[in-house]
């Protein structure tokens, strides 16, 4: 089941693959031109995060972004929009974090209806495949964020990394 295809609001390198795998299952893969130490660090090193993680064309803008990753760390994220009266916070726990290969964090700003995304990055002639996986605990939050629009950036975002990656390529 396709979730809504490709999602590329910036042309990208490789389209990112949204895909609703079963009732309570989103799963999205790119791959990534660059090692998965460096693409690893972009996710996990605040001042690099917060160079691509939210679609520049949406409006929203990364107020704040406070992590502790490691296992049993935490996160939180301030986002802000002009047509919102008050910023929006994300946040919650890092269940494991394995070096260059694998994130799991929860979503507890949902609550119960949070979703627990695994975060995957698999090397190979020095690229990296990133495959995102978002358990939602019901087939209704599922629904519900997709309805929203929540998960229609990624596309976007991993050119955002994409670029980032270039650059620090060249820094290196």
């Amino acid at each position: 089941m396709r979730a809504d295809g490709p999602s590329d609001a910036i042309p990208a390198k490789a389209p990112a693959r949204v895909e609703r795998k079963s009732d309570r299952d989103l799963v999205i893969t790119r791959t990534v031109e660059g090692p998965a130490p460096l693409v690893f660090d972009a996710w996990t090193q605040p001042k690099l995060f917060e160079r691509w993680w939210v679609p520049q064309s949406c409006g929203v803008s990364l107020i704040a972004f406070e992590a502790d990753i490691r296992t049993g760390g935490t996160y939180r994220l301030v986002m802000g929009h002009p047509s919102a009266e008050q910023p929006v916070t994300f946040f919650g726990r890092y269940v494991e974090v394995t070096p260059h290969a694998r994130l799991v964090w929860t979503n507890d700003e949902g609550g119960e209806d949070g979703a627990l995304t695994t975060v995957t990055f698999g090397e190979r002639d020095n690229a990296t495949d990133v495959v995102v996986h978002e358990l939602f605990p019901s087939k209704e939050a599922l629904d519900q964020a997709l309805a929203s629009g929540s998960t229609s950036g990624w596309g976007e975002q991993f050119a955002q990394l994409d670029d980032l990656i270039v650059v620090l390529g060249a820094q290196a």
